[in-house]
């Protein structure tokens, strides 16, 4: 079992922002960090995806985030276009992973490919 994942990033403020829109839909805050700080840990009750400062990107990388509703990953893939990531797959079923994966996915500022994925059945 994963208890957290952390990447590095190539400009924190510009990452820092992308995250806070695009986990926003999926109940996902800064639970520590931020505040001038340059780390910050995303989660709903405690951090569970960290992105920090560093001299590079640790990309490419893929993270997928659980969203309990289908309508959670279409306001995520919207969040995060918004916040000026990059469409990578739109919401949709993925009948190739599984009949009720339901995912979008879109590329952080540093190429990362972040996924929201429902797979409750429909």
């Amino acid at each position: 079992m994963i208890d957290h994942v952390s990447l590095s990033v190539s400009d924190f403020a510009r990452s820092h922002a992308f995250y806070d829109a695009a986990l926003a839909p999926l109940g996902m805050a800064v639970r520590m960090g931020g505040g001038g700080q340059p780390y910050a840990g995303y989660g709903k009750d405690r951090p569970v995806f960290w992105i920090a400062q560093g001299g590079s990107a640790s990309g490419p990388t893929h993270v997928a985030f659980t969203a309990p509703t289908p309508a959670e990953v279409d306001a995520f893939h919207t969040a995060a276009l918004t916040a000026g990531g990059k469409d990578n797959g739109a919401p949709g079923i993925r009948a190739q992973y599984a009949p009720t994966y339901y995912g979008a996915f879109v590329l952080d500022p540093d190429g990362n490919n972040i996924e929201a994925v429902c797979q409750a059945p429909g």
